[in-house]
């Protein structure tokens, strides 16, 4: 499939277990610190009725006796509701098994002093693939757009065995949570949907999945179904951006890649576009008030006065290149009508962040699991590039020649009601890779009609190295580089581990 990593990967359990963790300490969002929202729990939960019904109408047909999936749509703090817009079957691991499977065993009944097998009674339990499950959270979860995401889990099984497998499915909310990280803060609650075959009955636990299991971390709350799609409000933003990242000196900081100094950089830029003031429909956003009109919401963000990046990233003493990050980042948000329209704000900036992540995420993806040579701080690595490292493992500091690395485009795929999914397709994958992501990943027809497929980021977020004076030299004259009298080009800089032609020091640009 087109080297694109999806679901159906053919790692295994400890190397998946190991991509889920790595993908969410990649910014910090695990342990302590991360921070969580006290916020209140959600009293009642809202499922779209005529999505809810079919998904109901299938389960009934399949004769399945356990089904898991991810349940996706929204947890609102505003309004204290949570809403459900899909349920979505978790595929079968790389062996063909299900994710979730019934175990029975055998009960002897104590009560009447006997010990044979006729008398005896068998219990039901769930057996869950917790890791697999994870890993899908967090592919689905690059596919949804801000205001929606996988908001906890479902289960279809008995009433008996979903007593008996509490601790199991805690469990595995726990791992979709960490596997589905938002930026500086998430909610501390995720959904539990029980659809019970006998008799046919909904119901809907909020799980507390950051403490210790307890009686209190799976409580009951109001469910029902009802007209949630059509109620959403559609809001677009094209974000343009450009990032100057400095590429510091060796002795003043570890040895960076292009992974960590982009990992950096943006999350630095997600707490810079927090304070970004917004303009919907040509009016400034200063209340909470809700939208009230219909149609696309065109939203442009307005970040506050800043330094010049470049001069700033290029004025660093230990600074020995300055890496540019820049181009533009199409973003949708839906938001429920009785909302405020700064959640709607709040959701975009959101997606923009978590789209550039996602970004770096299936290009780290790809790379996963490859060892490229170890030596290219040495001298003989004459131009710092290794044909046997991929791009983003890259060490910055020892380049010499020119590369250039383009990310995935993001293009949005009609899923429910007129509301979009998104995907994300490298320069060599065509549209049959984003049908297979769709039938795979979201259990859904992937689209037919190429012409209702919106591709709207005309051209991907690139790096192209250039010379570091193409950018530096507007900021320095040869009296205050910070490097003093080495400034002429091809000037060796010694430093303890490596010599580093300043002719070929790199600024990456798209």
């Amino acid at each position: 499939m087109a080297n694109r990593p999806t679901c159906k990967t053919k790692d295994g359990r400890k190397e998946r277990k190991r991509k889920i963790y790595h993908a969410a300490f990649r910014f910090g969002l695990r342990s302590k610190r991360r921070k969580i929202q006290p916020v209140k729990m959600v009293k009642a939960v809202v499922g779209e009725e005529s999505q809810l019904k079919l998904i109901e109408d299938r389960l009934s047909q399949s004769g399945l006796p356990v089904q898991l999936g991810l349940v996706v749509g929204k947890l609102s703090s505003p309004l204290d509701r949570g809403f459900v817009f899909d349920l979505v079957p978790t595929p079968p691991n790389d062996a063909g098994e299900a994710a979730c499977s019934l175990l029975e065993s055998v009960k002897d009944d104590k009560e009447k002093g006997t010990k044979s097998r006729s008398q005896a009674a068998e219990v039901s339990s769930l057996f869950i693939d917790d890791d697999w499950v994870a890993e899908h959270a967090r592919q689905v979860a690059r596919m949804l757009v801000g205001g929606v995401g996988v908001v906890g889990i479902y289960i279809w099984v008995s009433s008996d065995a979903f007593k008996n497998s509490t601790i199991m499915l805690y469990q595995t909310i726990k791992g979709v949570a960490e596997a589905t990280p938002v930026l500086e803060t998430d909610r501390e609650e995720r959904l539990l949907i029980h659809i019970c075959y006998s008799p046919m009955r909904w119901t809907c636990r909020n799980c507390t999945w950051t403490s210790n299991i307890t009686s209190s971390s799976l409580r009951p709350c109001d469910f029902k179904m009802g007209r949630v799609l059509t109620s959403l409000q559609t809001f677009k933003c094209t974000y343009n951006f450009n990032l100057s990242l400095p590429i510091c000196h060796e002795s003043a900081s570890n040895v960076q890649t292009l992974r960590d100094v982009l990992r950096q950089g943006i999350s630095h830029h997600a707490k810079e576009l927090k304070d970004a003031k917004a303009i919907i429909d040509g009016n400034l956003v200063v209340g909470d008030e809700p939208c009230t009109l219909d149609g696309v919401h065109e939203v442009e963000l307005l970040l506050p006065f800043m330094k010049d990046s470049n001069a700033e990233a290029c004025s660093r003493k230990d600074a020995l290149g300055v890496l540019v990050f820049n181009g533009s980042v199409c973003s949708f948000a839906y938001l429920n009508s009785k909302e405020p329209i700064s959640q709607a704000v709040s959701d975009i900036k959101m997606d923009i962040i978590m789209s550039l992540q996602s970004r770096l995420d299936i290009i780290c993806d790809e790379a996963y699991g490859d060892v490229g040579p170890k030596d290219d701080a040495s001298p003989e690595a004459s131009d710092g590039i290794s044909t046997n490292k991929p791009v983003s493992q890259l060490v910055l500091h020892f380049l010499r020649k020119e590369c250039s690395l383009s990310f995935p485009r993001r293009v949005f795929v009609p899923w429910l009601a007129g509301t979009y999914i998104c995907d994300y397709l490298q320069p060599s994958e065509t549209l049959e890779v984003l049908k297979d992501h769709c039938v795979e990943l979201m259990s859904m027809e992937g689209p037919t009609d190429a012409s209702t497929i919106l591709k709207p980021e005309i051209e991907a977020p690139s790096l192209v190295t250039k010379s570091f004076w193409d950018v530096a030299a507007p900021f320095y004259s040869a009296s205050s580089f910070p490097f003093g009298d080495d400034m002429e080009e091809g000037r060796d800089l010694d430093n303890s581990q490596s010599s580093v032609k300043l002719s070929n020091k790199l600024v990456f640009i798209g």
